[in-house]
């Protein structure tokens, strides 16, 4: 297809050639003659993507009951009708789903709503459940979604604004916010980034968050993408901007910092105390399952000495039939282990059950047997591992176990020296960060006594402020 408007003919058949030849010859083309009032006309769709049984129903049908008291377009009482001149629109539009209706003798079609709609359950997402609160997620179609964010945040300031992305397959993208509570800096950011998106192809929100992020060489994510209806609802009531795609389950929300991805719904269903400590127990659960290998690698190669006599000479009887160095045992195992979660990913539920247990099981016990590595890596690999699940974010999650491993060769080198190095740079890289010009390492740096409240620990929700319009707090909505 050129890029030029090109006017509708006023021929039927010349339309129908015009439309042949842009979308290839498609098998899937359905045409139908229909006359209106005695003038010629012809319906085009796709079967593929439209609702033939809509069709029949609320285009054919009203088209051959009609009276000439009534115009063409005052038929369609159940349908969106559109009048068009450019036949580059009713290109677009037929591979959407719609049907066009063209009469002879008249340069204007009509574009009716007809694509045929598949909708899933709108069940929890598998991969961010919880105990208590709502049980629902988003699904593939945006009106659905938006449907669940206006039904639990029925307010007149919640707004929605629409655009449209990609040259080649155009998506719809929706903007949500609270008129009231939303800067109009973030907005405003947030729409010039969207409008300066030039890809031509965007299947998902990935490929919105990627053209979108302020460090696109940081580890570390900047958009939080959620399936749950509830979070995007709890951020968006704190000032927050959430993006959602149709034909995408998942929403992004920005800005974000650090702490937003230790947060669970289940926080805030819970009582304080027990929200608290389980809080708590991920942000350690953040320092072991990337500080954990190289602790152990620095000691056991160069400061020995700091361990207790009796686990000293336990854990060199376990090195001692090992013929690699701490270093190459822990990038063997982690390596061993990123494996078996991806086969465990990619394979069936049932399977993948089954491979990361047996294979687990299997692999470890054999290759302590053959003596290529020690009990205690084992150990330490063991709970480096149970760490990193206990984090809600897969992004961050996914984030943290890429930063093992260059912690792992500090500690190889230099010992504690490499890793408070280490430390170092990655806490700078921290604090320098934003995202959509927010601090990312709020409220640390800058520091914000109020907004500790709800990062760390939780207090009672009695004792939490309301959040500001510049809040990045949780889903409740609380600083």
């Amino acid at each position: 297809m050129n890029n030029k408007n090109t006017t509708a003919f006023s021929s039927v058949h010349q339309n129908k050639e015009y439309m042949e030849h842009a979308l290839f010859q498609p098998s899937d083309m359905k045409t139908r003659d229909l006359e209106f009032r005695g003038i010629p006309g012809m319906l085009l769709y796709l079967e593929s993507v439209a609702d033939s049984e809509l069709i029949e129903q609320n285009v054919i049908t009203p088209i051959n009951r009609s009276r000439d008291d009534k115009e063409l377009s005052e038929l369609f009482t159940a349908v969106d009708c559109k009048q068009e001149t450019d036949l580059e629109k009713a290109v677009i539009s037929i591979v959407q789903g719609d049907c066009i209706y063209f009469l002879e003798g008249q340069s204007e079609f009509y574009t009716l709503s007809t694509s045929a709609k598949y909708f899933r359950s709108v069940a929890e997402p598998e991969n961010e459940s919880i105990i208590r609160g709502p049980h629902n997620g988003f699904i593939e179609s945006l009106k659905v979604n938006l449907f669940q964010i206006r039904k639990t945040v029925s307010s007149p300031n919640l707004t929605v604004r629409y655009l449209e992305l990609g040259g080649s397959t155009p998506k719809q993208i929706a903007m949500v916010y609270m008129q009231d509570i939303a800067s109009e800096d973030i907005l405003n950011k947030v729409e010039k980034r969207l409008k300066n998106i030039s890809l031509e192809t965007i299947l998902t929100t990935g490929y919105l968050q990627e053209a979108m992020e302020d460090n696109p060489y940081s580890i570390f994510p900047q958009h939080l993408s959620t399936e749950r209806p509830d979070i995007v609802c709890g951020h968006v009531l704190a000032g927050h901007v959430a993006i959602l795609m149709d034909g995408d389950p998942t929403a992004l929300v920005v800005p974000v910092n650090f702490f937003t991805f230790f947060k669970s719904p289940d926080d805030y269903s819970n009582r304080w105390m027990i929200s608290s400590f389980v809080r708590f127990i991920r942000l350690i659960s953040f320092i072991v399952a990337f500080q954990l290998p190289a602790m152990y690698i620095a000691t056991v190669a160069f400061h020995s000495s700091v361990l207790p006599l009796q686990l000293f000479f336990t854990v060199q009887g376990s090195l001692t039939r090992v013929p690699f160095p701490p270093v190459v045992e822990a990038m063997v195992l982690e390596l061993i282990f990123e494996l078996l979660r991806e086969a465990g990913l990619r394979l069936p539920n049932r399977v993948g059950q089954t491979i990361g247990i047996v294979g687990g099981l299997v692999i470890g016990d054999a290759i302590v047997k053959a003596g290529l590595i020690s009990y205690t890596m084992i150990i330490v690999v063991a709970l480096t591992a149970i760490a990193s699940f206990l984090i809600p974010s897969n992004e961050m999650s996914s984030s943290i176990r890429m930063l093992r491993f260059p912690l792992m060769l500090a500690a190889a080198i230099f010992g504690y020296i490499g890793i408070s190095f280490g430390l170092t740079i990655l806490f700078i890289h921290l604090v320098k960060l934003e995202s959509f010009g927010k601090p990312y390492f709020k409220p640390l740096a800058p520091l914000k006594f109020r907004s500790l409240k709800d990062s760390f620990i939780r207090f009672p929700m009695w004792s939490i402020r309301r959040s500001n319009k510049n809040n990045s707090g949780p889903q409740s909505g609380h600083k």
